[in-house]
């Protein structure tokens, strides 16, 4: 078998394949189709400072080739989280990685910093990109100023490996990821969801409660790719990539074009063990290529 182990900063990776926040709850509730131990890392659902109620129903609708979203990051609060969450899942072999979302600087600064104390969370995703949060998320992750308040903020707080969730519903992503960089993000990882919209043309109005959702899934794929490519060239902190990964073949090309790790979403909803064919399924093309390190692919294009 090839050598599948990859590095984020100082985090190990036993193989390059980890789960997308929102996708995959706290990583518990595929325990009955996997082996949660052979994940490279499991990103688990978005946590706040304060409990979120999220958005109105409905809230998903799918799409040609995808979905759209709107959940708007519901969830019982991080204090929720350390107490009855974390003791579930501290135990768990692989890496477990808290994404973390905020209204306010101070609000994501505060959120990393009680997951800081959790002695088995080596890592958190900082979504400054959610497209679907009424207030906050998005207005950070869209410009330069806001990006850089909010690593700055979380990067004097929080200890351990950040990576940083980029939005793709900006300009230029390489210059979000390089600010992200400049105050001391250990990686970045894109894409979040892009805005869209479906409309029911019988009730004439909007598939979703709030009009407009986060879309992803395969009709995503391609923009990810390029994304991923210009961010990666870019920086030189290790890219996560995400963005439609739907088998080995998807998740190799992200590789190609310079992410060191990737992460698996919608797919998850489709064939609960997907992940592991994945991994699988990445093993294989390398042995077939003779190749003997994933590292011999990533970033060749």
């Amino acid at each position: 078998m090839a050598n599948l182990n990859v590095n984020i900063s100082d985090l190990s990776l036993k193989n390059p394949v980890m789960t997308a926040s929102g996708t995959f709850g706290y990583g518990l509730e595929f325990s009955d189709f996997i082996d949660l131990r052979r994940l490279g890392g499991i990103i688990v659902k978005g946590t706040t400072l304060h409990p979120r109620q999220g958005n109105d129903y409905p809230r998903m609708a799918e799409t040609a080739s995808g979905m759209l979203n709107c959940v708007g990051l519901q969830n019982k609060g991080v204090d929720y989280f350390c107490e009855h969450i974390y003791p579930l899942i501290k135990d768990i072999d692989t890496n477990m990685i808290v994404n973390v979302s905020g209204s306010t600087v101070d609000d994501y600064a505060e959120c990393a910093a009680r997951i800081d104390a959790l002695n088995n969370i080596p890592a958190i995703e900082l979504n400054i990109s959610c497209p679907n949060v009424r207030q906050g998320g998005m207005a950070f992750g869209v410009t330069t100023k806001g990006a850089a308040a909010v690593v700055k903020a979380v990067r004097q707080r929080y200890h351990k490996t950040l990576i940083v969730k980029l939005s793709p519903n900006v300009t230029d992503i390489a210059e979000i990821a390089r600010v992200c960089e400049a105050e001391g993000a250990d990686s970045v990882s894109l894409i979040n969801t892009l805005m869209g919209m479906a409309v029911d043309i019988e009730r004439r109005q909007s598939l979703l409660s709030i009009g407009t959702g986060g879309l992803s899934g395969p009709a995503v794929k391609p923009v990810a790719l390029r994304m991923v490519s210009q961010v990666a060239k870019a920086v030189k902190i290790p890219v996560v990539g995400l963005g439609g990964i739907s088998n080995a073949t998807d998740a190799i090309e992200f590789l190609m074009v310079g992410a060191t790790a990737i992460e698996v979403g919608t797919a998850n909803f489709l064939d609960p063990t997907v992940t592991v064919k994945i991994i699988d399924g990445i093993n294989a093309w390398l042995d077939s290529h003779g190749c003997s390190s994933v590292k011999e692919i990533i970033g060749v294009i």
